[in-house]
């Protein structure tokens, strides 16, 4: 009898699908993993943003409880109070709810801190997925030191006292072990659901050759660059439109510089379904991702996995995990985070069209090694380890 079957699991997260998310995504794979595992599902987790409406159906055997959230002016819950409106609510659904046999929380280190206290006063065991590593991302991202030192101490403190802990990177598996070296970490991988994100389905036409940056701008990534790319492009395909999709902290700087750009030449629209975004993946020429040189250097940019899922190629501008990703045969191009080179590739990308065979072949490759399943698959495996104790 598998050790799953018949057990009450918890996950735990401030963010759940239908809000577009990396998170949203990986979280929806493990809760349809467990399910069908056996698993009876609680997550626990926010009202979705304005304009997303909670229509996705859980895997049977789950259920979603939602509670309203702070978020801030972007729609985001991200920042002290935003987090703590949803940190204090869960804590108490884990004190009094029907105890389960297992949680899995999801970052902020604030929400494992607070799950370690209840999962700590009922005896049950948590699972902590690390997706990051927030005290050094907030270290690179230019915060004062005593932020960071104070979210060191939150984030060792909800690691160490984790059953497991699963890193997405041997990176992070690496310096986690580093840094908290109480962490019992594994390391699971990350991926996308392809499924969703695939070569078959909508694709939007421009009537023009578009490349496209879908998700997140912060000052982590850094993608004003390549606004400043484009510009040099446009002297020579004048035909050609960037487009961003998405959300963060650099999209209002993006969209006042690209009026300096022709009237036309570029498109910023808002964060939207998954279905959505894999729909505009499918009809661009290539897909933008970044990490700037001066921030988080282990950060990276799961936005081209959704974007090799679908066939299309990815030009990466910056160092780290993300350049040795889209440098591998077949996948994109990876370049030095500089307007000249950047702009270079896109000239090559937009003359040279790519033959159907190529995405079709990056695909298949998607599917048999970035499958969120899998990593999901992993994840059960390191469950059950915990539940036959």
């Amino acid at each position: 009898m598998d050790a799953l079957a018949g057990k009450r699991v918890a996950v735990v997260s401030r963010i759940y699908v239908p809000e577009p998310a990396a998170a949203s995504y990986r979280l929806r794979a493990l809760v349809a993993e467990l399910a069908a595992n056996g698993a009876a599902v609680d997550v626990l987790t926010s009202n979705p943003p304005a304009g997303f409406d909670d229509v996705d159906s859980p895997a049977r055997g789950a259920r979603v409880r939602r509670m309203w959230v702070l978020r801030d002016r972007a729609g985001y819950v991200r920042g002290y109070l935003q987090y703590l409106s949803f940190d204090l609510p869960v804590f108490f659904r884990l004190l009094f709810m029907r105890k389960p046999h297992l949680v899995i929380v999801e970052p902020p280190p604030t929400t494992g801190w607070f799950t370690r206290i209840a999962c700590g006063i009922r005896g049950i065991p948590y699972l902590y997925y690390a997706a990051d590593i927030w005290s050094d991302a907030v270290g690179s991202a230019g915060y004062p030191r005593h932020i960071a030192v104070i979210l060191r101490g939150v984030e060792r403190w909800a690691m160490s006292g984790a059953a497991a802990v699963v890193s997405v990177s041997a990176e992070f598996t690496e310096r986690i072990r580093e840094q908290f070296p109480r962490a019992m970490v594994t390391t699971v991988g990350n991926g996308v659901d392809t499924t969703m994100f695939s070569p078959v389905g909508e694709k939007i036409a421009l009537g023009v050759p578009y490349l496209l940056y879908a998700g997140t701008a912060s000052e982590v990534h850094g993608a004003q660059i390549f606004l400043d790319a484009f510009e040099e492009v446009l002297k020579t395909r004048p035909d050609s439109k960037l487009v961003f999709i998405g959300q963060g902290s650099d999209f209002a700087t993006l969209a006042e510089r690209s009026k300096s750009l022709p009237v036309g030449a570029v498109e910023l629209r808002p964060r939207m379904s998954p279905e959505e975004v894999a729909s505009w993946i499918r009809g661009a020429v290539v897909t933008l991702a970044s990490v700037h040189p001066d921030g988080y250097a282990r950060a990276f940019a799961t936005k081209m996995y959704a974007s090799v899922a679908c066939g299309v190629p990815v030009i990466y501008a910056g160092t780290g995990p993300g350049a040795d990703f889209a440098a591998r045969e077949g996948i994109g191009h990876a370049v030095a985070y500089e307007k000249e080179a950047i702009a270079a590739v896109m000239l090559s990308v937009l003359s040279d069209e790519e033959p159907y065979a190529n995405r079709a072949a990056r695909s298949e490759w998607a599917a048999n090694n970035i499958s969120l399943r899998a990593v999901a698959s992993r994840i059960i495996g390191e469950a059950r380890r915990i539940l036959t104790r």
